[in-house]
């Protein structure tokens, strides 16, 4: 049983029961007192038994509860209620400034005569460090081991800053750098499934301040990402408000075929689904196939889930889950009572019994082909057969004369952040000024510049458009896969076997979600043919998804910068937006690890695995990527004779002590924190600076400006990017001022801690276009401060603006803020003076983000954009409606007006994303924090 507060409900409906299991006792709130509740999804009884339990009389009450119970599936969302999630799971990038936030609220809540040691979570907090480490060394054998160094060095004041966290909180633990990847850790330590506090037994729930916290979803635990601001209030008591959602069924059939991986079934899912459209719903697998879905595929299914868009992408309890739970090291309590309590609560999965669902697809896992996604998306997934023709036709947008923008040159600043240590030499082997059309190999009417580069260490070579410049076995998604990961190996067993080499100019990775990995690839012997390929162990972390690819080599470097080269990244993550993987690369493809592998050896993007050799073996033959293949018996045979439980249970055996580094880092104490003023990683930020105990109301906007007109798609990597920080920008400006050399400039993700750095990189993306101006990439705008406008860095514009009082708006197109759980791209901008962002759609996280910020979120009326608008950037804009907000009702429209400089006015009503009366309580508060506070202050 674990620490923690009393949850007493009202009990209306007389649930309040005892279950028996074994020789335990249990409390538990039984569904079946609510009638209608048997009918109901599996992730609606979830929530139905969170109200029940919780059930307060005030914010939950009776009707939430018989809300739900009686829900219609083909309404739409209207029904608000309060959603108390049994945990929260951090990783470092976004837990830093989570834990920075209830230092700072500690020291608010004493100025405002408060107790300082209340501040404390009140439902168990959990934080790995993942998404630190990057992969500045790789292809030897010590590249861990140094990497891990040069991430201590680097980031000492951030890790002594969480020791000191897990010391001064209550219920907050910290699992320490080069233990694995957070969600990996969820499902193989962390999740419970059913969790047990104060003697009463409940569905294990969770919100994480990373989007792929679904993965956990395939364990049956129904958990989200949210940003770092709700993680925070959450992590406080706050319930997260929330509307009853649609719920899609999505009906598994048929077997996945040989050569066919999860990878592949995965990009399938998140195409049909992003064009099916369940932004905001639940998405939850049922039939006769789900029996036939590994856990560790039902874990690839839901960490996916941000890619769909859906808020969840669950799987029910059922003997596959409990199976899971063994082999990963849970006690057989712990078993016992997942399955009777499941059973107990009609949330084990009868594959005879139909759910009624709001929305209907199907898969048969039989018609899934082998397949990759790119250039920039998660969801555009090509067939691997078209893989080169579809590389060929988007070739044409990236490469210069058909893609004019000089600013996504990379120019010497870049190459001096990525300091590497190489003797270089170029030659060209074409005139270097213009591309031009190779007839070789075939590829006549494909763009190309061949560029011969010699260095010390890869030797000498040709690069060209589309040359795989990074191939990474990487992420959650993939990497907690058993069947992925060992078919990756056993494709480099038989690759190397075949006489087989990765190319010289592919910068390769290993990074594997957990130790486990590492393991089961000693116990199989197979570590030896992915360091022939070169792919040696680089980390236990998110590496290359994250951004953190670490440098090219130099001389690679300067080749592709130099002759504007567009070569590409495939890795085996879930993430490949642009700018994020490396600032060299302007292609990103997502595929499974044996494909990364297969790219490795490749070379290029340009090739067809079907009709091109990988080279030949001993005797001269050709070698096919089915030549190499490892057969789906062959990759099960080997799961069963390598992988045992009592690899989870030494891994985990003492999860939170960490290594030698991680026990000597010096520690500060105190209840409160001692904020060393010279730290450029962690500094007190200035939310409640002069924060009144009760709000004041909130206005109108008038005489706003335009800080950045955006297309579609714009993510939370353009707005608050987690990569490099480029140097001569403003936040690499505030750095050297403070004493901070290129070298050691990390990553913006890493400085999430110090508010300084990051509203500097607040839309910094190197490939962020500004409509205000033209074919400009990068953070950059029109200062209307000064005369005629002139373009400038975003954050300098932004300081002029609020140096003369101005307010600032953001316009924006479809999928406004897709991306990651990125706390920072709600708070960067609500700190940079922007009131309102208008756009044609958000995404779920990023809208409420925005919100807890005080920042109101409008969308253009339907079927309207700024385009059909003809607004251009230049108006001044005055938004109406606000006010009302102070009379406790939200507006579902208000009334925008906006003037250009030859006085012409457009008007329109935009509707106000306000989507709940708990978000429309944290705006007139002025976020979600102050909320909070004053909550707590009130209490």
């Amino acid at each position: 049983m674990e620490p923690g507060v009393d949850v007493t409900s009202v009990n209306s409906f007389g649930a309040h029961d005892t279950l028996k299991v074994g020789d335990e006792a249990y409390e538990i709130y039984r569904l079946d007192a609510v009638p209608g509740t048997e009918k109901l999804p599996y992730s609606l009884k979830v929530l139905a038994e969170n109200l029940l339990r919780t059930e307060d009389g005030a914010n939950i009450t009776k009707d939430h509860i018989e809300a739900i119970a009686n829900w219609d599936p083909s309404a739409d969302p209207s029904i608000e209620i309060q959603f108390t999630p049994a945990r929260v799971i951090m990783q470092d990038f976004t837990g830093v400034p989570c834990i920075v936030d209830l230092a700072t609220m500690r020291e608010a809540v004493g100025e405002l005569g408060g107790d300082p040691n209340k501040v404390n979570p009140l439902a168990p907090a959990e934080m790995v460090i993942d998404h630190s480490v990057i992969v500045d060394v790789f292809g030897k054998r010590d590249a861990f081991e140094r990497n891990v160094e040069i991430e201590y060095s680097r980031n000492g004041e951030r890790y002594q800053f969480l020791r000191w966290g897990q010391g001064a909180f209550d219920d907050f633990s910290v699992v320490p750098p080069g233990t694995g990847i957070v969600h990996q850790v969820n499902i193989e330590y962390l999740a419970r499934t059913v969790m047990v506090r104060d003697g009463v037994a409940y569905p294990d729930t969770c919100v994480g301040t990373d989007s792929h916290t679904t993965m956990v979803n395939g364990l049956g635990v129904l958990g989200w990402g949210v940003g770092g601001i709700e993680a925070e209030a959450a992590m406080l008591g706050q319930p997260v408000s929330m509307l009853i959602p649609r719920v899609v069924g999505f009906k598994l059939s048929g077997e996945i075929k040989p050569g066919v991986t999860a990878t592949d079934v995965v990009l399938t899912v998140t195409e049909m689904l992003r064009k099916h459209g369940v932004v905001g719903k639940f998405v939850e697998f049922y039939g006769d196939g789900v029996a036939e879905v590994p856990l560790a595929n039902r874990a690839t299914l839901g960490n996916m889930s941000p890619e769909f868009g859906s808020t969840a992408a669950i799987f029910p309890i059922d003997e596959v889950t409990v199976d899971y739970l063994r082999l990963t090291g849970r006690t057989d309590e712990q078993l016992a009572l997942v399955e009777a309590y499941a059973k107990a609560q009609g949330m084990w999965h009868d594959p005879g019994k139909e759910p009624v669902f709001s929305e209907y697809l199907e898969l048969d896992l039989g018609d899934v082909v082998p397949s990759i996604a790119g250039p920039k998306r998660p969801q555009d997934r090509i067939q691997l057969s078209d893989a080169k023709t579809a590389f060929r036709k988007d070739i044409h947008n990236y490469v210069e004369k058909n893609h004019p923008a000089p600013e996504t040159k990379l120019d010497e600043a870049v190459e001096e952040s990525f300091p590497a240590s190489d003797s270089v030499s170029l030659s060209f082997a074409e005139d270097d000024a213009v591309d031009v059309l190779s007839a070789a190999n075939g590829a006549e009417g494909r763009p190309s510049k061949p560029v011969t580069v010699r260095s010390d260490e890869q030797g000498e070579f040709v690069l060209d458009h589309g040359a795989v410049a990074v191939a990474a076995i990487t992420s959650c998604t993939n990497t907690s896969n058993p069947s992925v990961m060992l078919g990756a190996a056993l494709l480099a067993r038989n690759a190397v076997e075949k006489g087989l080499t990765s190319k010289p100019w592919v910068k390769t990775s290993m990074a594997p979600g957990s130790q486990v990995v590492s393991d089961y690839y000693d116990r199989a012997g197979v570590w030896p043919y992915l360091e022939k390929l070169g792919f040696f162990l680089v980390g236990y972390g998110c590496t290359t998804c994250i951004g953190n690819t670490g440098p090219l080599p130099e001389a690679i470097s300067k080749a592709i910068n130099d002759n504007d080269l567009s070569v590409t990244a495939v890795l085996s993550g879930n993430r490949n937006f642009e700018g994020r993987i490396s600032p060299d690369v302007k292609m990103n493809y997502l595929a499974s690890p044996p494909l990364v592998i297969a790219y490795a050896l490749a070379g290029t993007m340009d090739f067809d695995f079907e009709t091109e050799p990988l080279g030949q073996d001993n005797d001269g033959n050709d070698v096919f990527l089915k030549d190499i293949w490892p057969s789906s018996k062959e990759i099960s045979d080997v799961i069963a004779s390598s992988i045992d439980r009592k690899m989870f249970t030494d891994s985990y055996a003492d999860v939170f002590k960490g290594d030698e580094r991680w026990r000597n880092l010096p520690t500060p104490e105190g209840k409160t924190f001692d904020w060393d003023p010279n730290s450029t990683y962690v500094r007190k930020p200035p939310y409640f600076d002069g924060m009144p105990a009760d709000p004041e109301p909130v206005t109108d906007i008038s005489g706003a400006r335009v800080l950045a007109l955006l297309g579609d798609s714009v993510t939370t990597d353009h707005i608050s990017p987690a990569g490099n920080i480029k140097a001569g920008t403003p936040a690499a400006q505030y750095l050297e001022e403070n004493g901070v050399d290129k070298k050691d400039y990390n990553s913006y993700g890493s400085r999430r801690g110090n508010h300084e750095v990051m509203i500097r990189g607040t839309f910094a993306n190197i490939r962020l276009k500004n409509q205000l101006l033209d074919d400009v990439s990068g953070g950059y705008t029109r200062d209307f401060t000064q005369d005629g406008g002139p373009q400038a860095f975003i954050y300098d514009a932004a300081q002029n603006y609020a140096a003369q009082g101005i307010p600032l708006v953001v316009l924006g197109g479809k999928e406004y803020g897709s991306g990651s759980s990125r706390d920072w791209a709600a708070k960067g901008t609500s700190l940079l003076g922007v009131r309102a962002v208008i756009t044609e759609s958000f995404e779920r996280i990023h809208r409420s983000n925005l919100i807890g910020m005080g920042v109101v979120p409008l969308q253009f009326p339907v079927g309207e954009s700024a385009a059909s608008l003809k607004l251009d950037g230049t108006e001044t804009f005055d938004i109406s409606g606000i006010a009302d907000l102070n009379e406790g009702k939200t507006p579902k429209t208000m009334h925008v007006t906006a003037t250009k400089p030859d006085g012409s006015r457009t008007e329109f009503d935009a509707v106000v994303r306000i989507d709940t009366p708990g978000e429309a309580d944290y705006y007139r508060n002025g976020g979600i924090l102050q909320y909070v506070l004053r909550n707590m202050l009130r209490a």
